[in-house]
């Protein structure tokens, strides 16, 4: 049955948790109040989003690998990259099969995506623009006509305020499946008549590394990690996992390092209760070592003191 959910977020544990299955990491990297909001709408065949955040921040996601995805800029904004591309709202992303990426802003961001089955985009695809839409290996940018892109983003955005302001209106099947065919219709116009540009072997590279640097993370993550073992672990230089980390995350590798723990303390922080932990214990698993500059970086990060956020209610 058609359904849709708006959702709005002061936290960015929370909304990472609500998009689960989508994105396993989300990183923070500016300081302010963390604002978000996600409209989702589930129809008969397709569903969408409509994404906002407020903060420079890094997302780290694994595509599910029967599902075929667009994503396209929604509002002008600060620069927003997709594995060190530039989304534009002239243009559109074909992601790849089972596809691990990182999407990267310098300010607020609104995004949107629509997603089918693998084999709704291919049958569909072969009956309306007779084209072949079976997942690439690696993601596609495609620039349609500004037509085109301009009717697929209105329609968006019609279907965001229906699910905002009349969500009854999606509910009734009728409405619904109109909606959806609609929708069908304006975002197969943009990929059978789009000029299509694959991700350069340069950059492909550079998202494998990052892949294997990912990978690394997550099998230490109860010890610090140092670039040199790192390097070794993930076999590319060290200047090249500097630029690397440049293009696809905006920042060096030991940056990106350091918010990472300052992530996982602040995670710990809020599971603990005062009386089980201290901010000292918390902060030494994930390796600060010096708490005078620990806690003016925390706060410049999150707006509070560590020991504030200790003393929040356990989760």
């Amino acid at each position: 049955m058609p359904s849709s959910a708006v959702h709005a977020f002061a936290d960015p544990d929370d909304y990472t948790a609500s998009l689960r299955g989508q994105t396993s990491e989300l990183r923070v990297i500016g300081r302010g109040l963390f604002t978000a909001q996600t409209v989702s709408l589930n129809l008969h065949r397709l569903s969408m989003r409509r994404l906002s955040d407020n903060l420079p921040r890094i997302v780290h996601s694994t595509e599910n690998p029967g599902r075929a995805t667009i994503s396209f800029r929604t509002r002008p904004g600060p620069g927003l990259r997709r594995n060190g591309v530039e989304m534009l709202l002239s243009n559109l992303t074909r992601r790849g099969h089972a596809e691990t990426y990182v999407q990267q802003s310098d300010g607020a961001a609104s995004f949107g995506t629509i997603t089918l089955s693998v084999e709704n985009m291919i049958s569909i695809g072969a009956a309306i623009v007779g084209c072949d839409l079976q997942p690439a290996k690696n993601p596609l940018t495609v620039t349609p006509s500004p037509a085109a892109m301009d009717r697929l983003q209105r329609l968006h955005s019609a279907a965001g305020l229906l699910a905002e302001d009349a969500p009854a209106v999606l509910a009734h099947p009728e409405a619904a499946r109109g909606l959806e065919q609609a929708l069908i219709e304006a975002m197969f116009a943009c990929l059978g008549g789009g000029e299509v540009d694959e991700d350069r072997a340069s950059l492909r590279q550079h998202t494998a590394i990052m892949r294997r640097f990912y990978d690394a993370i997550e099998l230490h993550l109860d010890q610090p990690l140092y670039i040199p073992e790192l390097c070794v672990e993930i076999g590319a230089s060290e200047r090249t996992l500097r630029v690397c980390c440049q293009e696809q995350l905006g920042m060096s590798p030991k940056r990106y390092l350091l918010m990472r723990r300052m992530h996982l303390t602040r995670q710990a922080l809020r599971r603990s209760a005062p009386g089980e932990a201290t901010v000292t214990e918390i902060a030494t698993q994930f390796g600060f070592w010096q708490f005078g500059r620990f806690a003016g970086e925390y706060k410049f990060l999150f707006g509070e003191l560590p020991s504030v956020s200790l003393a929040r209610p356990a989760e």
